[in-house]
């Protein structure tokens, strides 16, 4: 059964689970639906917001090569330890929006954290923010098994911000754990979200 995680909560990954290696991380959100006008308040079609999920594989806890984020432009990494499922503009139907792929063994030694990042594409032209998007989550998965891990649903305010950090998996003692991070920004690009790691 699935841990459900709230804002800060870490939890192990691999101690007492040696043999967990390949994981999947699945990033989902909804448009939020506004309520139209007119006899029986239908709703209205839910805006079109492109949210793009990526990954900053960081050193020492700092982004220190640009070939170390994952994205839609660059869906491996170098070492290809982590790989991503490709870009999803709409967000619309059931489960996971965006999947990256981590094999943990084969992330390099010199790496210790993996931020796990979902941002609003143009969203200063668009003018749009997660105050326009619900039921955000980040969810880990093994694959062999497809058994759920664990699920962290970002259930804060961010209305006015343009980023979330959702988790990070980062090496503690020789062993991968997972943190539910949560925190919203107003950087507009990746850039941005990158000098946070500098």
């Amino acid at each position: 059964m699935a841990i459900s995680l709230q804002k800060g909560q870490k939890i192990d990954l691999t101690k007492g689970n040696s043999s967990l290696n390949r994981i999947q991380v699945g990033l989902g959100w909804d448009p939020v639906q506004s309520k139209g006008g007119g006899l029986f308040g239908a709703f209205k079609s839910a805006p079109n917001i492109d949210c793009d999920a990526s990954v900053f594989m960081l050193t020492d806890d700092k982004f220190v090569d640009k070939n170390d984020l994952v994205y839609f432009g660059n869906l491996k990494s170098s070492c290809l330890s982590v790989v991503h499922s490709g870009d999803n503009t709409t967000g619309d139907g059931a489960g996971d929006d965006e999947v990256i792929m981590v094999e943990l063994k084969s992330v390099p030694d010199r790496i210790n954290k993996l931020v796990f990042v979902v941002n609003i594409y143009d969203c200063a032209k668009r003018k749009q923010d997660f105050g326009m998007i619900q039921n955000a989550y980040i969810r880990v998965v093994d694959p062999t098994s497809g058994n759920e891990l664990l699920r962290y649903n970002l259930s804060d305010n961010y209305g006015g911000l343009t980023t979330l950090v959702t988790g990070e998996i980062y090496r503690h003692n020789g062993e991968w754990k997972f943190g539910a991070v949560g925190d919203g920004t107003t950087d507009q690009n990746l850039t941005g979200i990158s000098k946070r790691f500098q």
